[in-house]
């Protein structure tokens, strides 16, 4: 499968709201995002600014993925795939170079929100990318989970 990764541009958001709404679990519409605050305008503005760092996956004209990190506190805000590209390692490529770029600006601990239900994909996966429970939850009610500086990269 050919995948072009490379970092998230402003221009790049309107694809990134799409797809949130249509990944196998955790979709979420444009329009819950836009109850959250999430616009295209303001997520845009956030890439824009420098706030917000992102890694894309495109197969042709399609957006197969998408990762973004918090530059301010080294949090990983947000991992979407279309169902179509799950299990080919899409995911593990966007969170590893998003990983690397947060790492890159001095975050040594980096963190995630993560269902705690072991019968969601999320739940498995980073921790197979060696990222562990901090025993606490997140402001969305979703467990807590870490990567540490002597952790494999994700």
């Amino acid at each position: 499968m050919d995948i072009d990764y490379r970092l998230a541009l402003p221009d790049d958001i309107a694809a990134c709201v799409d797809l949130r709404g249509r990944t196998r679990e955790n979709a979420v519409s444009p329009q819950r995002l836009a109850a959250l605050g999430i616009t295209v305008a303001s997520w845009s503005a956030q890439v824009r600014e420098g706030e917000l760092v992102g890694h894309v996956a495109w197969h042709g004209a399609q957006m197969a993925g998408y990762a973004f990190g918090d530059v301010r506190t080294g949090e990983v805000v947000v991992l979407a795939l279309l169902p179509d590209f799950e299990g080919r390692g899409v995911g593990a490529t966007l969170l590893s170079r998003l990983v690397a770029d947060l790492r890159a600006r001095g975050h040594a601990r980096l963190f995630l929100g993560c269902a705690s239900d072991p019968a969601v994909r999320s739940h498995g996966f980073y921790r197979h990318l060696g990222w562990r429970p901090t025993g606490r939850r997140d402001r969305l009610g979703d467990e807590e989970l870490e990567l540490l500086p002597d952790d494999p990269p994700a």
